[in-house]
């Protein structure tokens, strides 16, 4: 850090830093371009919105148009570009947050810069500790400008990539069907709407049960979380789906510790007389159209849905990642005194072998020694036990013979007789004289 912060001192001095690209010059020529490109679109797509709305109004009061218009497929096309527009304005937000950054950070490094300066002018030798705390400095300032020229980066290639959505309208809804279908119809922008019933107030004495703020009586009134991004509840459950911007400034319903707003007076009166009508009936139409839940922000009404390992927060819409980062830790070298035993033995054969060592022990004898020195200071004596007659016997075989018989037979092959004469000799022995 310390050489990084040298190098760009030297580079700044014109003494050194070949290599090093000038990012803050690079930043404010990339992110007001990135800027402008991400208006242009963003503008495209709200003309692009406005044209469907007014289109949807006028079919809503025709039935013959809405036959022909076939409503629903331009309801999920005004779905698509409402999602698309808040993709880029979260995209622009970024953008701006990390423009504001590259500003602060800008300013920093030309204050460490000439601080530097002023410190070291022309003199041979400086202490450490008055320059490096400030080259770490701007070691640290130059990491996070090359972060930021990263964000900008990943958020041109994340426009980039969403950019082919906008172009697929035109497939389904090519220019010359719009103009037909918009002719007598008024394309309003959502400006234009609201100034429409910006005197139009709720008459709070109206609703006893109901409470309503206002941005003179409300601290805060921009921060509130508006339910379905802002639009209004009403015109969406009426018109089955038709998305209208709700007005702040007509008043904005608390129901349940949640903040709803509408387009219209009429519109807030009507709603107010049964709010949970009309929420069930925008949780209907979001199950059939699971676009709306990201849209509308819904993700609370839908959390039986969610698997439970990502069910981490109820009041989150969003897991956030892990962030990880780098980190290190020092500790101090022995830091108290060793404990180490070294007797202890981890193997289990070890300790066996020295049981049965001491096993070993138990069973040997003493013998005893005496010599002329120490025959007269104590006697020794030994102790074994008598001697006695013992006796074993063993197994004693025994076994009995029988006689083996012996019998045999003569003139068995014949003789010069017709008659044979056979002869049986009976020579066993008897049984006592075996």
């Amino acid at each position: 850090m310390i050489v990084t912060g040298i190098r760009l001192f030297n580079r700044d001095c014109g003494k050194g830093g070949e290599g090093i690209d000038d990012l803050p010059a690079v930043l404010h020529v990339a992110i007001p371009a990135t800027m402008q490109h991400i208006d242009y679109q963003l503008e495209t797509a709200r003309s692009q919105v406005y044209r469907y709305t007014a289109i949807l109004e006028k079919a809503a009061n025709d039935p013959h148009m809405r036959a022909e218009l076939q409503p629903y497929m331009l309801k999920e096309a005004l779905y698509n570009i409402r999602q698309y527009e808040v993709f880029l304005q979260i995209i622009l937000s970024d953008i701006i947050t990390g423009a504001q950054e590259v500003e602060m950070m800008t300013k920093q490094l030309g204050a460490h810069l000439e601080q530097l300066k002023m410190t070291i002018k022309s003199k041979t030798a400086v202490p450490t500790s008055q320059v490096f705390p400030i080259f770490i400095a701007l070691s640290t300032l130059w990491t996070s400008l090359q972060d930021e020229t990263i964000v900008v980066g990943v958020l041109s290639n994340l426009f980039t990539h969403i950019q082919p959505f906008l172009g697929a309208h035109e497939l389904y809804f090519p220019e010359r069907a719009m103009q037909r279908h918009l002719n007598g119809a008024t394309v309003k922008t959502d400006v234009c709407r609201m100034k429409e019933h910006m005197e139009d107030r709720v008459n709070v004495a109206d609703f006893r049960k109901l409470e309503w703020l206002f941005p003179e009586t409300t601290a805060n009134f921009d921060k509130l979380l508006i339910q379905y991004r802002g639009f209004c509840a009403y015109t969406f459950a009426a018109t089955d789906g038709l998305l209208l911007p709700g007005n702040p400034a007509i008043g904005i319903l608390k129901y349940k510790e949640k903040y709803y707003t509408f387009n219209s007076k009429d519109a807030a009166y009507s709603f107010a007389e049964n709010p949970e009508h009309y929420i069930d009936i925008v949780r209907e139409k979001a199950k059939k159209n699971t676009e709306l839940i990201q849209l509308l922000e819904l993700h609370q009404q839908f959390e039986t849905l969610i698997p439970y390992s990502q069910m981490r927060d109820a009041d989150k819409h969003y897991i956030k990642p892990i962030t990880k980062c780098e980190s290190s830790t020092q500790t101090d070298t022995h830091i108290l005194p060793p404990t180490i035993v070294r007797s202890y033995e981890w193997n289990e054969w070890e300790l066996r072998r020295k049981a049965i060592k001491l096993a070993n022990l138990h069973q040997k004898v003493t013998h005893s020694v005496q010599t002329d020195l120490s025959h007269l200071r104590r006697e020794n004596c030994s102790q074994v036990y008598p001697p006695k007659d013992t006796s074993t016997q063993s197994m004693r075989e025994d076994s009995t013979g029988v006689p083996r018989p012996q019998i045999y037979l003569a003139g068995l092959r014949g003789g010069k007789s017709e008659i044979t004469d056979e002869v049986k000799v009976n020579l066993t022995r008897a049984v006592d004289e075996t």
